[in-house]
This record gives C-alpha cells, structure tokens and sequence, in this order.
C-alpha cells in the first residue's frame, strides 16, 4: 500500500493561508497540517480545524536564530502553545525553513518528540517530496507546482510505505510577509484539481495524516537540509 501525506505548512501563518489549507483539504487531497502557534492567526486555524475532522494537525516549530538548549526550551514551549490552543498534542513535528534538522538543533527536538512519541519531519520512516515549490532565484515558477507536475511526481516518486508531499497552499491575503505569495494560490488551485484526484484514484494511493504513525519508533535519519523553503 501506498499511503501519502499531503501536508501544508504554515498553518496559522495568516488567515488567508489557513483558509486555503483547509480548502485543500475540504476540496483536495490535502489531510495534514503544521500549526504556527506564535502567530496571531493560530487561534483562528485552530477553530477552523476542528471543523474539519479529516485533517490532522501538527506543529511547525519557528526557531530561527536558536540553537542548542535555547532551541530546545523554544521547542518546549511551542509545544505547549499547541497543547493549550488544541487541547491536544500535534500529530507531528517539523520546522519553519527546516530548521529543526540543523545539527544543534536536532538533538533537543528529537528528545522532545521522543517523550511525547511523536514522529519528526526527516527522522521517521516517512519519506518527503520537498521539491513541490514554485519559487527560487527571486523568480516565481508555476510550472513547477501545476497538475501535470504533481501528476508526475505522483507517478514517479511514491513507493510502498508513507510519503510525505511538503506543500504551502493558501490565499495571499494582505497579512502574508512572505515572498512566496501567487505561488500558494496556484499551489491550492492544484491540490484542488480533479486531474491530480483521479491520478490518486488510479494509482491506488491512500491519503492520510501523521495520525496513522501513532506506533512509528522516531529515530534519527541525518540531518541535511532540504529547501527551497518560503521567503
């Protein structure tokens, strides 16, 4: 069995970007999220989430100019936020620009999530397609994110066992400080897409969330960066 989740980060990032996350899951093959819980929209996401009980959200721990025990207590904390604003634990962990894989910063994450037995973005037995992006160089490619392409990377890169599709879809609302704008509109027009849904269909792949790792043992699996990630 082929089981993928597609997962949208930065949840919480804004609530146009929430919102076009959980349209992609109410209209497309999206079934997983990561929650940004220092961001003032986190609480809104959480609220539209919980009307969407197919989605299984996770936490996007933000850590930039951390390390070591700092990024380990930050990590600890962001966990807790999540707790208090879900009342529940995330189904997962990973990191804003992948932060968590830095090697000082790993080691405390891993812990973490060990204690709490929770798998870990490039430390479980998932593995990811990350290239599903359409912005590098300061140029936007929409190619790199349409159907066809997804259609492809469908086709080509998914095994037996769980993948993960690393995607950013949403709506460039007036909050969204990010580069990476247009791009997440044709991101969620493209997880919407019936042609990508009926690939799905007929390939025979299962669309699931972090929820079905429940028994995965997290363990350490390197800790190369992978990008490009959103500006």
């Amino acid at each position: 069995m082929r089981y993928l989740i597609v997962n949208g980060d930065d949840f919480g990032l804004t609530d146009g970007v929430s919102r076009g996350i959980l349209e992609a899951c109410q209209r497309g093959i999206l079934r997983s999220a990561s929650l940004m819980v220092l961001r003032p929209a986190a609480e809104t996401a959480v609220n539209l989430a919980s009307r969407v009980p197919q989605l299984g959200v996770g936490l996007h721990l933000e850590l930039d100019d951390r390390s070591g025990p700092d990024a380990a207590t930050a990590a600890e904390v962001q966990l807790g936020l999540f707790a208090d604003l879900t009342g529940t634990l995330p189904t997962h962990i990973d990191s804003h620009h992948d932060r968590h894989r830095e090697p000082d910063v790993l080691p405390g994450v891993l812990a973490l999530a060990a204690r709490h037995g929770l798998p870990v973005r490039g430390s479980s037995p998932v593995r990811r397609i990350s290239d599903f992006y359409g912005r590098w160089g300061g140029e936007a490619h929409p190619e790199h994110v349409g159907a066809e392409r997804l259609v492809g990377l469908l086709e080509s890169r998914l095994t037996e066992g769980f993948t993960e599709l690393i995607c950013h879809p949403g709506y460039a609302d007036g909050s969204l400080r990010s580069g990476y704008r247009l791009e997440r509109e044709a991101e969620l027009e493209t997880l919407c897409d019936p042609r990508v849904g009926n690939a799905v269909a007929r390939l025979g792949i299962r669309l699931v969330d972090f929820r079905e790792l429940a028994s995965t043992v997290v363990r350490p699996s390197g800790t190369e960066r992978e990008g490009p990630w959103p500006e």
